[in-house]
């Protein structure tokens, strides 16, 4: 009889939506290695920011951190033709899509066979469509979306808890240039 695997990729939004996250998969015995691939946001300086705060979380939990590529005309290509759409609209789905297909690729390379996001912790972004979107890649790639709420059993206070401790820099927008809040 196989082991069952227990290694997987964690993509991360951000720093404050991966801490809990990566300690509840790690309390469950998966071998954590999180995935840092966020083309999205805007600018360059903010994505820096989200980047210094995601190592510090890493270094904390002593799990792998993977810098993606920041891509952001990789970003406006896949999601053209809706820049004008509102926020948790079919912009922001093209955008789950694109960072879960870049993660299920990694997850190829490495011969991983689970992944999952950190962007369902969000009390702002829908478990369900972000699960399907992640099934459907991961059936796309022969692979496992393990779709965990990560907002139950107060994963949302817990994670907030855990980004204070750490002094973890917390934005104010999702991430894109379509999302900056108005001033």
């Amino acid at each position: 009889m196989q082991k069952e695997d227990k290694t997987i990729i964690l993509h991360a939004c951000c720093a404050i939506c991966s801490g809990y996250p990566v300690s509840m998969l790690k309390d469950a015995g998966y071998l954590v290695k999180v995935y840092f691939y966020n083309p999205n946001i805007y600018p360059a300086k903010e994505y820096s920011k989200r980047l210094e705060a995601e190592k510090t979380l890493c270094e904390h939990f002593n799990v792998e951190l993977i810098e993606g590529e920041y891509e952001p005309n990789e970003y406006y290509h896949f999601v053209q033709g809706l820049e004008t759409e509102p926020e948790k609209g079919a912009r922001c789905d093209k955008c789950f899509e694109l960072r879960l297909k870049k993660t299920a690729e990694l997850c190829k390379k490495l011969n991983i066979r689970n992944f999952t996001t950190s962007i369902v912790i969000s009390p702002h972004k829908s478990f369900q469509k972000l699960s399907a979107i992640g099934r459907k890649i991961a059936q796309e790639y022969n692979l496992n979306y393990i779709d965990i709420d990560f907002k139950k059993k107060d994963g949302f206070l817990k994670t907030n808890k855990i980004s204070k401790e750490l002094n973890l820099y917390r934005q104010n927008y999702c991430g894109c240039k379509f999302a900056l809040p108005k001033s």
